[in-house]
């Protein structure tokens, strides 16, 4: 629940921004009304302290024009599209640092309507697209507050061609499980070994909460569940003392919740980071223990210049070996869409 909850005008004029009112006043929450479309007061004396108002602090604002040109994702989906920037975890590997402008304060779009809308042009006919919305966000993490990932999941369900994707830290289904997404939507949550999540991912479900989630969305609806398609982001891999006993347990847990037949799949990302989030990261996480020496990771750039650091080809190598091995194993039904 954030502390701070503002309006723009602009957000007020929309339909679906006086939903989205109307939800806050149901849970009593106090909403300030901006006088202009500005965000202020997010500004602390120290980096950590604008870190802090703003991570506590959700504003309705309205998506920009630019938002409506999307981009593609490769290797997560075809395209991806935007109903909320920033997030309410304190992951400290987070993969936002660097990539969002200014205070991390999480801004919900109100004009929902018309992103979903500009969706249809993306769709290719007679062949599947796919769209991810959670790369500035956890939509589960403020659907509580929102609506608007189950407005993502109808919309979806009437589509002929068009698929959405979306991955979560948090445990809050209960309002997905009967809504009527047609297998149009590939519900995922991150998860990871027990000294990453304890240690790394402030603010979300532990992992086992995840885990349950994630099997009640799986499992037909005839017995409950959700009937989702489903998948599994285990990021970021990290090679930690005794890495592979965690990460064998980590499996465990999650052929305990998923001992049933579904349509799964699995998405391996190793820990990387750029300059900028490094700097990021340090000025939002200062005690972090967090490990970005340069010095121990290989240099990649891609095309456009910009810089990572991730782990050497005999890690890579190492890492990716176990992980495919233990899916094949355990989960010969489900599919490893990517490494990286």
């Amino acid at each position: 629940m954030p502390d701070r909850v503002v309006f723009t005008p602009a957000a007020l004029e929309e339909s679906y921004g006086q939903e989205i009112l109307q939800r806050f006043k149901s849970l009593n929450l106090p909403v300030e009304e901006l006088p202009r479309n500005r965000l202020t007061g997010l500004r602390g004396e120290s980096d950590r302290d604008t870190y802090d108002i703003a991570k506590r602090t959700l504003a309705v604002v309205t998506a920009p024009p630019s938002s409506f040109k999307l981009s593609p994702i490769p290797p997560s989906a075809d395209w991806q599209f935007h109903i909320a920037e920033g997030c309410p975890a304190h992951c400290q590997y987070c993969y936002l640092a660097g990539s969002l402008q200014g205070p991390p304060v999480i801004r919900v779009f109100a004009n929902l309507p018309q992103i979903l809308q500009n969706l249809a042009a993306y769709e290719q006919p007679n062949k599947a697209t796919s769209f991810e919305v959670s790369c500035y966000t956890d939509p589960l993490g403020i659907e509580h507050l929102t609506g608007s990932l189950a407005e993502c999941i109808r919309y979806f369900g009437t589509r002929e061609n068009g698929y959405l994707r979306t991955v979560s830290k948090f445990d809050g289904v209960d309002n997905l499980l009967d809504l009527p997404h047609n297998g149009h939507t590939r519900m995922r949550m991150s998860v990871n070994a027990a000294p990453v999540s304890g240690r790394f991912e402030g603010g979300t479900a532990p992992v086992a909460s995840r885990l349950n989630a994630l099997r009640r969305l799986a499992l037909p609806q005839s017995k409950g569940g959700g009937g989702y398609p489903v998948g599994l982001v285990i990021a970021p891999i990290m090679p930690i003392d005794d890495w592979e006993a965690h990460y064998t347990r980590l499996f465990d847990s999650i052929s305990e919740a998923l001992d049933f037949d579904c349509d799964l799949t699995f998405e391996l990302i190793s820990h990387r980071f750029t300059p900028g989030s490094k700097e990021v990261l340090q000025t939002w996480y200062p005690q972090s223990k967090l490990d970005m020496d340069e010095a121990t990771r290989s240099v990649k750039r891609n095309k456009f210049g910009g810089t990572k650091y991730v782990y050497d080809g005999d890690t890579m190598k190492m890492l990716r070996r176990f992980f495919e091995s233990e899916i094949r194993r355990r989960f010969p039904q489900g599919r490893i869409l990517y490494w990286t």
